[in-house]
């Protein structure tokens, strides 16, 4: 039983990173077939796939815009950082800061 649960939890641990392979072999399967289309060989497929696998990653990370309340955190925690806070010290803070913003 113990060994049961352990599986299922590597399993469960594992899936965002199985997940994550997906997406890039997903990338890297749509850049070949533009690649082959464009019958691309040697030096020019190579310069071709590097800039087509990172146009992609950035339009992925373009897509994730933050939200109000994501940017308002980010500049607490900077703040908070900045001011090396710890602790109660740190939660009080980050309360007050994001409350009145």
């Amino acid at each position: 039983m113990k060994n049961l649960v352990l599986c299922i939890g590597l399993v469960l641990a594992c899936a965002p990173v199985f997940a994550q392979n997906a997406s890039q072999q997903d990338k890297t399967k749509a850049c070949n077939a533009d690649a082959a289309k464009k019958e691309l060989k040697g030096d020019q497929r190579k310069a071709f796939m590097k800039d087509c696998l990172a146009a992609k990653t950035e339009a992925k990370e373009e897509k994730k815009a933050m939200t109000p309340q994501q940017e308002k955190m980010k500049k607490c925690n900077a703040d908070a950082g900045a001011r090396k806070l710890k602790g109660d010290e740190r939660k009080k803070f980050m309360s007050g800061c994001l409350k009145s913003q």
